[in-house]
């Protein structure tokens, strides 16, 4: 079973891309379970999402505790001791972040995956909306999950602009920085 965990800010589209990851399991014959937790409902405020995967019925429905996998839309809330304390060991992150490989260094026992959200959004004509961005970066970093199945769930759950998301999604899959446990750059 993979579980993952999405952490963010209300008004980043968190709880809608956990969602939306979710459909594109089931869309791939998997099995989704989707719950969030957020206090104040307010732009700005932080979120968490969780999905829970797998090839066979769900029958757990107890918190997620330690992922396998972190989803991080804003990266001033990335706190890599965190990280570390709840990854299970060898899990994936996926960081919205400007910034570079070399500023997520202690993360070497994890594959992580880096991206630019909203340039890419801006880039495709999406303005400020940049969750199919990650999403479809997410697919590289897991490749159980392909860009098909993201991009129809993304047409379903949020059907504007469907050509810039594809845009997006595009730029997202060909720019994602992979960096895995080995220090590799992809």
């Amino acid at each position: 079973m993979n579980e993952i965990k999405f952490y963010g800010r209300g008004g980043q589209g968190v709880v809608v891309a956990s969602q939306i990851l979710g459909l594109s399991f089931f869309k791939a014959g998997m099995y989704p379970q989707c719950y969030s937790v957020f206090g104040g409902e307010r732009r700005g405020a932080p979120v968490a999402s969780f999905l829970r995967v797998d090839k066979q019925k769900i029958l757990l429905k107890c918190e997620i505790k330690h992922p396998s996998e972190i989803i991080c839309f804003d990266d001033a809330m990335f706190d890599p001791a965190e990280v570390k304390s709840l990854l299970k060991p060898g899990g994936r992150i996926l960081i919205n972040t400007a910034r570079g490989p070399d500023a997520f260094a202690d993360l070497s026992a994890y594959r992580v995956g880096l991206i630019d959200g909203p340039a890419l959004a801006r880039q495709a004509g999406l303005g400020r909306i940049y969750n199919t961005a990650v999403l479809v970066a997410y697919c590289a970093l897991n490749p159980d999950l392909g860009i098909a199945s993201v991009l129809e769930a993304v047409k379903e759950v949020a059907p504007a602009h469907p050509e810039a998301n594809v845009k997006a999604a595009r730029l997202a899959f060909e720019q994602v920085q992979i960096i895995d446990s080995r220090g590799s750059h992809g």
